[in-house]
């Protein structure tokens, strides 16, 4: 008897570990899918080793990245992957087939700030990974596209990445022959730029 209230007031006083996963949700397009490259090798798969290899963590990712799409299927996929799975975290890398298809900017906002609300009401963080097009698309609608994001993290208070292709845009060697998707030395690249950010929220 004795034994048995040991053990009782011992249970007691332990932590309760959560087994809950940490899930990690990847909403984009062919940069995030990883077009031209294995799945292994795309970003967000090179993320979720990081998190392990770094800091211990172990999550579980879901890659939504579908090639060619914009920011107008973002909240669908989104409103999806929450009614099977919990997500804690979202990187929101979408905009950039909007600015290469010259969709209104306003459209493309609003179709950010609904994806950004519904998280928020979900209680999904969100980091904001920002987008570049380039300057043939004339100044005012490209400073205007890359203005969005920023003001964007600013108004809702969320996690911002600058440029999901910091230092592999425009670099003939981390690229596949189209000189847009990044090849697997960029993807290495990109998934150092991301958990850089990431790192701080995997508790």
């Amino acid at each position: 008897m004795k034994t048995l209230c040991v053990i009782f007031f011992l249970s007691l006083s332990l932590p309760v570990i959560s087994k809950e996963t940490y899930n990690i949700l990847f909403l984009g397009d062919s940069l995030t899918e990883g077009y031209g490259v294995p799945a292994e090798k795309a970003y967000p798969e090179l993320v979720k080793k990081r998190l392990f290899t770094n800091l211990g963590k172990k999550v579980e990712i879901f890659n939504l990245g579908v090639s060619g799409s914009t920011t107008s299927s973002g909240l669908t996929r989104l409103k999806w992957i929450t009614g099977q799975k919990k997500i804690k975290l979202m990187i929101l890398a979408l905009g950039a087939n909007d600015g290469l298809r010259g969709i209104p900017l306003e459209k493309s906002r609003q179709n950010l700030v609904d994806i950004i609300r519904f998280a928020k009401e979900k209680q999904i963080k969100v980091i904001l990974a920002g987008m570049k097009i380039p300057p043939n698309y004339g100044e005012d609608y490209r400073s205007g596209f890359e203005k969005i994001f920023k003001d964007l993290a600013n108004t809702h208070k969320v996690a911002f990445l600058p440029f999901l292709l910091k230092d592999v845009a425009g670099i003939k060697a981390l690229n596949l022959p189209d000189g847009i998707h990044p090849n697997e030395k960029g993807h290495e690249i990109m998934a150092q730029t991301v958990f850089n950010v990431l790192k701080d929220f995997v508790k």
